[in-house]
């Protein structure tokens, strides 16, 4: 349950809160039946629900249930006790921004203006209306019995009270500030105005915005003149010798177009113009001779120079509307006829209320020539130049017609092209038959020629399709032989291993054997004999163990996964030639990087193959491995200090054909060359782009 009126103001999106709190009744006028603004020690909030009657002080409980309201929040179906009475809390200070905003609403505020008008409402309330700067406040005040309203007008005043809005309730938004005052002693006249308004020395209508010293806004201006428009209970327009000032007043006397009057108001600018607002009159003297119109060059009226001024001006009529009028101050019903009038230099409206039954207006064609006699109303641009122009006419007889338009008028000029108009439908229903025919023998040869289009776009898709499905097979071929130039690969190396195990190492152990053998039977009778027989088994032993490693390194193909090709090309001829005085230089040149798999195990399976060769037949001291990687091709070369290539050896010229033949199955090139006594060198160069090999490059040898 919420128990401050703080707690029941914040916006919720729960509805009907149950509400508990003690406050003091700020506001409670005698129409608002069984409605009252209370306020405690975080604020004030309206109440609305059934109760004994309450007044400003008294102490109450409220219970209630909170709700949206049709502006602020409130409280709903409430019940309240009188508890006593209290002084009211005191009245904080507001600004005009945040009290114009709404941010006050329920709350009791204090603050200070000059007071604009005092009259009393439809409901017979007093209302005086309080200016804080450009803004309004409706103030409902208590006032003690001898106090004049209008002697308030014009008055600094200090007013307390609690602000109410006035609220579109279909649209929850805010429309005015209300300000009511529970007591006499919260509205106090701080500075009231210097003298009677009337008694002091009238200003020329023209000087109203010109300079004068001591002027303020928040004073009224004494201004005479004669009357040359009225509308009753809204405004008027007089003019002196100097010009022409438009008046707004609610009074509601009557003036007559040459009537004497002053008038005192407070002086304000609409739309970049003096306005004399908020005024008072009386006539002075007898009515006399309306003021004459008078007519004045286009360059002055046209720069505005004669603002709210009687003159005449000549134009054509090119149209006319009618509008009802009701205007609840004067009170006045009728209509409100609005012309356009056109002229050489500018287009302008003219203004006229006339009683719902005239029909001088209405009869005039459209097309005449008129002479208008009316005040000048200008809508000014903030550059300070007219926009545009209006003329408020006094009567109907303010506008004089001068020449009625020729027979040729816009209504026969408009049946004139009426018929023209069914000639040329008659001309256009024929054209448009035979538009059909036309139309119909374009649209099959369209069809036909639509139809070639969808046949040689289909045509096209398929020769792309072919395209595709061409390319695509040969990606799937290139695969497959790739695959099978694999599985084969595997397969002869399988098979090379196999026959070497079988040559190498079993044949190696089958000596041993025999050796072991001979010797254990030399060993009683022969030990020297038997010795060298021991000897020759220890040569099969260390021989045996080179195929061994040999073949453990073509059998562990998980290395290049390991190592990349040159570690891989270096450790495999480092183990190759481990137990043996050769010695092992490995050289790379070129960017390393990474070669595709069948490129890298086949280099490798060369590379041992040719340091095997090495190891078994050239009887070396040094091999040199150079791996060079060229923009499009990798090389490897295996050179030694050997004996050359001497005498044939069956098992060599196996080992050349194999890696001649992995050499061509990648597209790339074996060399082998070398002299007797002089050493050997193997190279091979394997390109990386099949489809347009790079040249060769001749690399000199590294020895």
């Amino acid at each position: 349950m919420l128990t401050t009126a703080a707690e029941a103001l914040v916006p919720r999106v729960e509805k009907h809160v149950p509400v508990r709190l003690r406050g003091v009744v700020t506001a409670a006028e005698p129409d608002w039946s069984n409605k009252f603004i209370v306020q405690d020690e975080t604020g004030g909030i309206f109440i609305k629900g059934a109760g004994p009657e309450v007044q400003a002080g008294d102490v109450v409980e409220v219970t209630g249930i909170t709700g949206p309201g049709a502006f602020a929040p409130v409280i709903n179906d409430a019940h309240w006790a009188k508890l006593g009475h209290a002084p009211l809390p005191p009245a904080r200070p507001a600004t005009v921004e945040r009290l114009m905003a709404g941010g006050e609403d329920s709350q009791r505020i204090e603050i200070t203006g000059v007071v604009r008008a005092a009259y009393f409402a439809p409901t017979r309330k007093l209302l005086v209306e309080v200016a804080l700067g450009a803004y309004r406040i409706r103030v409902f005040p208590k006032l003690a019995p001898d106090v004049n309203p209008e002697s308030l007008i014009a008055a600094k005043v200090t007013v307390r009270g609690t602000a109410a809005t006035s609220f579109n309730a279909a649209m929850r938004q805010l429309t005015a500030v209300n300000l009511f005052v529970p007591t006499v002693g919260d509205f106090v006249v701080d500075q009231p105005e210097a003298g009677a308004p009337f008694e002091q020395v009238p200003v020329k209508v023209g000087d109203i915005a010109r300079y004068r010293p001591n002027v303020s806004l928040g004073r009224r201006v004494h201004v005479e003149g004669a009357v040359t428009l009225q509308r009753v209970g809204d405004d008027f327009y007089i003019q002196d010798d100097s010009g022409g000032l438009h008046v707004e007043s609610q009074q509601t006397t009557a003036l007559l177009p040459g009537d004497l009057v002053e008038a005192v108001g407070f002086p304000e600018f609409v739309n970049y113009q003096p306005v004399l607002k908020d005024a008072v009159f009386r006539k002075i003297g007898e009515t006399r001779q309306p003021v004459a119109a008078r007519a004045v060059p286009f360059e002055e009226w046209h720069n505005g120079s004669h603002p709210a001024e009687l003159l005449i001006l000549r134009g054509r009529l090119v149209d006319r509307s009618v509008r009802p009028l009701r205007r609840e101050n004067g009170p006045f019903a009728g209509v409100r006829v609005i012309c356009t009038i056109q002229t050489p230099e500018l287009t302008f409206t003219a203004e006229c209320e006339d009683t719902p039954d005239a029909t001088r207006m209405n009869v005039v064609p459209l097309g005449s020539l008129v002479e208008l006699h009316g005040v000048t109303s200008y809508e000014t641009g903030d550059d300070g130049k007219p926009k545009s122009l209006t003329l408020l006419l006094p009567g109907p007889a303010s506008m004089i017609v001068l020449e009625t338009p020729s027979w040729f008028t816009v209504e026969r000029l408009l049946i004139g092209l009426a018929i023209v108009c069914v000639l040329l439908a008659a001309l256009a229903g024929w054209a448009v038959s035979m538009a059909k025919k036309n139309a119909m023998l374009s649209f099959l040869i369209a069809e036909r020629q639509k139809a070639e289009r969808e046949l040689q776009q289909a045509h096209d898709l398929l020769e792309v399709r072919v395209r595709e499905r061409t390319e695509q097979l040969k990606v799937e071929m290139t695969v497959r032989k790739t695959a099978e130039l694999e599985f084969r690969a595997v397969l002869t190396e399988r098979t090379r291993l196999a026959r070497e195990l079988h040559d190498t190492l079993e044949q190696a152990l089958t000596g041993i054997a025999l050796q072991l053998d001979t010797a254990a039977r030399l060993f009683s009778r022969s030990p020297e004999e038997a010795g060298q027989r021991m000897e020759l088994a220890r040569d099969f032993l260390k021989q045996s163990q080179i195929e061994l490693r040999r073949s453990i390194w073509d059998l562990r193909s998980r290395e290049l996964e390991q190592f990349d090709l040159a570690e891989a090309l270096a450790m495999a001829s480092r183990q190759i030639a481990s137990g043996t005085p050769l010695q092992v230089e490995v050289e790379i040149t070129g960017e390393r990087r990474r070669l595709p798999e069948i490129v890298e195990e086949n280099l490798l399976r060369i590379g041992q193959e040719a340091m095997t060769n090495v190891v078994k037949h050239a009887h070396a001291s040094l091999v040199t491995l150079r791996l060079e990687f060229l923009p499009h091709a990798v090389a490897l070369q295996i050179k030694d200090n050997g004996s050359g290539l001497g005498g044939p050896r069956s098992d060599h010229q196996f080992g050349l054909l194999g890696m001649s033949e992995r050499a061509k199955r990648l597209e790339g090139r074996f060399d082998i060359s070398g002299t007797p006594g002089e050493g050997t060198t193997v190279r091979v160069v394997i390109p990386l782009e099949a489809d347009s090999p790079a040249p060769l490059p001749v690399a000199d040898p590294v020895i």
